[in-house]
C-alpha cells in the first residue's frame, strides 16, 4: 500500500454548545489538517496521487467554507447575530469539534473521488483529532 499526505492550514473560529469549559465560548484555532490518501498501486506516473490535485480540490474548499469562518453548530444562538451582522459562517448539524471537522473534511475529499483514509486536523499544536472512515 502506497500512502501520501497532503497539510493544510487555516484559521477559524467556533464554540461548543451543551459543553463546560473554555471552549463553550467563541474563540478561535489555527487548525493545521493533514489528508492521507491511499492506493494499492501507482497511477502511471508513479504517483498515489498529485499533492497539488489534493491542494486544488481540498485545499480550495477548506479556503472557501472554513478558513476565517466562524464554525457553528446550525442551532446556536448566536448564528442570527452574527448573521445579521453580515459575518462569515459554516454551520454544522453537529458540535464543531475537532473530531467532526475531520470528519467534514474527510467526507467531502472522499465525495471528491479521492481515495482518503484518515484525516488528522489540529487546533493547537498538542491536540489533535483524526476520523479515518468506516464508521
Amino acid at each position: 500500500m502506497f500512502r501520501v499526505t497532503r497539510e493544510i492550514d487555516f484559521c477559524y473560529g467556533h464554540r461548543l454548545l451543551d459543553y463546560r469549559g473554555k471552549c463553550s465560548h467563541l474563540h478561535g484555532h489555527n487548525g493545521r489538517v493533514l489528508i492521507t490518501i491511499e492506493a494499492s498501486e501507482l497511477d502511471q506516473r508513479g504517483m498515489v496521487l498529485d499533492f497539488g490535485d489534493i491542494k486544488r480540490v481540498v485545499s480550495a474548499w477548506i479556503d472557501e467554507h472554513l478558513d476565517h469562518q466562524m464554525i457553528l453548530r446550525q442551532d446556536d444562538p448566536a448564528v442570527p447575530v452574527l448573521r445579521q451582522l453580515g459575518e462569515p459562517m459554516f454551520l454544522l448539524e453537529v458540535n464543531p469539534t475537532a473530531e467532526n471537522l475531520a470528519r467534514a473534511i474527510y467526507d467531502y475529499a472522499a465525495s471528491q473521488g479521492f481515495p482518503v483514509v484518515e484525516v488528522r486536523l489540529s487546533e493547537t499544536p498538542r491536540c489533535h483529532a483524526v476520523y479515518s472512515g468506516g464508521m
